[in-house]
This record gives structure tokens, sequence and C-alpha cells, in this order.
């Protein structure tokens, strides 16, 4: 996909956008640990849904904004319940109205944490709505009990019966990223129930044109990281 998007992103820099057919994703980077928020608009009826609230509420509304003049936000997913991750939560759900969903293992945890009722707790393979868009719920357990990804499918190039879907938008919180799954505090069991997940659900599942938008740095593809898989296992983390 050679559409200008690369997926670099500073705090306190410009986010990065990337057109597809109905929908528009932009990526911004805010607080001190590089975090990662992408909007999700929906070309067709202007609906939006932001993944992850990590810090800077102002910042965040503005990138809301960028999708929508006037500010409309309908829906807050929250990858998992680490704190950088939901930061700016509270703030921004009080200044737009939009609804909060989270992994259901994770929800109590978000509420305590940000005040904010988790309307819709998600399992692995629910969907999730923006519009006329629908993502794939898909639960990547280690990192915390209920991370969720959310994988976004381009249309088939051809409408016609049988035509193969488009490109896959996977977005992973801090389950995976460029070099390999998230943090799980060196515990052998939850590692290998991240990899486990990560392995069947994700790089079984998706093919390698995969594009990986994760919860902190730069982006990646499946493609990029499916030849390290064994080498990921071998080291345990």
């Amino acid at each position: 996909m050679n559409d200008g998007y690369t997926g670099r992103v500073r705090p306190g820099g410009a986010s990065d956008v990337r057109l597809l057919g109905a929908a528009e994703i932009r990526k911004a980077s805010v607080g001190p640990m590089d975090n990662a928020a992408y909007l999700v608009t929906c070309r067709r009826s202007g609906a939006q849904l932001l993944v992850d609230a990590p810090a800077d509420p102002d910042r965040l509304l503005a990138l809301v904004r960028e999708g929508s003049a006037a500010g409309r936000l309908d829906t807050v997913v929250v990858t998992h319940r680490h704190g950088d991750h939901l930061g700016a939560l509270a703030p921004l759900v009080a200044r737009t109205g939009a609804a909060v969903a989270a992994g259901e293992d994770d929800a109590d945890a978000v509420e305590q944490a940000t005040g904010c009722a988790v309307g819709t707790r998600l399992a692995h393979g629910d969907t999730i709505s923006v519009g006329r868009l629908v993502l794939d719920v898909v639960a990547l357990r280690g990192h915390t009990p209920g991370s969720v990804a959310l994988a976004l499918t381009e249309p088939p190039a051809a409408d016609a019966p049988g035509a193969v879907p488009g490109r896959v938008h996977l977005f992973t919180g801090d389950s995976l990223f460029p070099g390999g799954v998230g943090a799980t505090g060196g515990d052998v069991a939850r590692f290998g129930r991240l990899l486990g997940d990560v392995t069947s659900r994700v790089f079984d599942r998706y093919r390698d044109d995969t594009w990986v938008y994760p919860g902190h740095g730069d982006d990646t593809t499946l493609g990029a990281q499916r030849p390290a898989l064994p080498q990921w296992a071998a080291r345990g983390w």
C-alpha cells in the first residue's frame, strides 16, 4: 500500500493519515511514553471511533476534530486496563459524550481507574461498528487478561461472489509490536497465553499484508514479523 502513510508520529507532532475507500485512519502520539491513539472515521456516515485515550485530552480532541469538524466521537475502545492507555478517557468522554468499550476482563478495572462506565464489554469474536464500518474484536490475553485488538478489513477489490477480502488493519494495543509480543512480567504462563493467542488468532488468521498499529511506536506488518515467531518463543518474551 503506497498511500504516503508511514505510522511514524511523535509526541507533540502532527498526526499521520491513511485514506481508505470507506474509512480514514489517523494516528497521533501523546504522553511521555509515546502512546499511540488511533481515530477511525467512517467516510460515509461521519461516525468516529478512537482506539485508546492515553493522555493529553486537548490533543486527542483536536485529533477527533481532524476527522469531524463538529467534534463527533461515537466510541472509545480501550485496548487494555493499563493507566498509560486511559489517562485522558474521563475528560474526553465528558467533552464528547462518547461511549466506552473494553475487554470484558479489563472492564471493571477501567471503570475503577477512570470513573467512566464501560457500556460495551468486548469478547473474542464480537464486532463493533462505527457508522457503516465493522471491526472484529480479537482477544489477546496475557499482557492483561482483557486485552483486545480490533481488525478493520477493507472490502474486496472486485464486487463479485468469492472475491478475496481486502487488506486488514489491526490495532493491537500492547499485545503485538515490531519485534515481539507485549510484556508479561516474566510470567511463563502469561507469555505462553499471549504468544498462543497472537499465533492462532492473528498470524494463523491474517495475511502477511496485514498492517499492525501498535500501542506505542512505529507500525509494522505481519509479514515483517512472522519469521521471528520461533525466536520469540525460544527467548520467552
